[in-house]
């Protein structure tokens, strides 16, 4: 199995999330979200594909969410609104975001990522 993971290098959760990854032997496909964020058309499949609502897919303890004040403006905002904003700055987007272009999993807890990926928990 493949997947894709959009990480930060900086961020100490998506560097734990890639090395649970490796230590599964479950090959991924780093992309820093910062330099190449998923397009639209990929955020609006993978929230489709994730079963979450959109407001998941928001790093809503990151500067940029408080700078940007979107605890106050999301719930006015359409979804495409949102996607675009998503799209626009990696920064905005809850990490490490993984998927296989089947499953997603939106940020690193190692019981969802053993669901999800299909190793055993706690090994």
């Amino acid at each position: 199995m493949s997947i894709t993971i959009w990480g930060y290098s900086k961020c100490n959760t998506c560097r734990n999330a890639q090395k649970w990854l490796q230590a599964h032997s479950i090959d991924a496909n780093w992309t820093e979200i910062t330099e190449a964020p998923p397009s639209v058309e990929q955020l609006r499949q993978m929230v489709a594909q994730s079963g979450l609502p959109l407001s998941k897919f928001f790093n809503t303890s990151g500067e940029m969410y408080r700078e940007l004040q979107l605890k106050d403006k999301l719930p006015a905002m359409s979804e495409q609104q949102m996607l675009e904003l998503l799209a626009s700055n990696g920064k905005l987007i809850k990490r490490p975001l993984c998927t296989d272009g089947q499953q997603v999993t939106v940020g690193f807890k190692e019981q969802s990522f053993a669901d999800t990926w299909g190793a055993p928990y706690g090994t």
